[in-house]
């Protein structure tokens, strides 16, 4: 039986935790070392925490940094956050994780996460790069294939919602635009489309100079082909 979750840990825009519904006081050294467990998945070794988070330090000093992050770390009822064992260092398993949630659970069930903004932006630590730009993908992909499954059922505004967050995302992604469009043309909004289209146009030609794709020109032709036959 799964353990019974004591912490809920956000990656996903301002970095937060919180027990009971309540937030829990964080230092920047706790906020650091519980981003890295919750990026690594399971638990690490102790010299691969130094490096990470302290690699201009001595082993000394680094172990030291990181038994009084550690002991500074706020406790839960249900107990610690983070646990030490046989020299591996990790999250405790009642932790949930914003991010973990996109990874191993059907796309429907995330539309909050998807919504919850970028991974730890602002950070610059390699370990946090590889992740987002891993994220990133796996986030637009989502976003796109919500929307279309929105639009499906009809809910144009939460479709459109979705769309509009994956172009602002990656404004060049050419598969987001082409979910805003069919959006409004489901929603019977030519010129909205129109105006998507075109957009999208301008700033392919302006950036790349390049064109929109055939696959692209075909969701608007019979709009264009109606406008130009009045």
């Amino acid at each position: 039986m799964e353990p019974t979750a004591h912490a809920e840990l956000s990656v996903l825009g301002r970095i937060s935790c919180r027990s009971g519904g309540r937030p829990l006081l964080l230092a920047p050294r706790g906020e650091r070392l519980l981003a890295y467990l919750a990026l690594q998945r399971t638990p690490v070794r102790r010299d691969q925490v130094y490096g990470a988070l302290w690699g201009d330090s001595s082993d000394a000093r680094a172990a030291s940094n990181l038994r009084s992050t550690l002991w500074r770390l706020p406790r839960t009822e249900a107990g610690p956050l983070v646990e030490v064992a046989e020299g591996h260092v990790g999250l405790c398993p009642g932790i949930t994780v914003d991010l973990w949630r996109l990874e191993g659970e059907d796309v429907e069930e995330c539309e909050q996460v998807l919504l919850a903004g970028d991974l730890l932006p602002g950070w610059d630590d390699d370990w946090v790069s590889v992740e987002r730009e891993r994220y990133r993908q796996l986030r637009l992909h989502a976003l796109e294939e919500l929307c279309a499954a929105r639009r499906s059922a009809a809910r144009f505004a939460d479709a459109l919602r979705l769309g509009l967050v994956a172009v602002q995302t990656e404004p060049l992604r050419e598969t987001a635009h082409r979910q805003v469009i069919e959006v409004h043309l489901a929603e019977g909004n030519a010129g909205e489309a129109l105006r998507q289209y075109d957009a999208f146009r301008r700033l392919l030609h302006a950036e790349l100079g390049l064109p929109p794709s055939p696959a692209m020109r075909r969701l608007v032709d019979t709009v264009l082909d109606a406008s130009a036959a009045v």
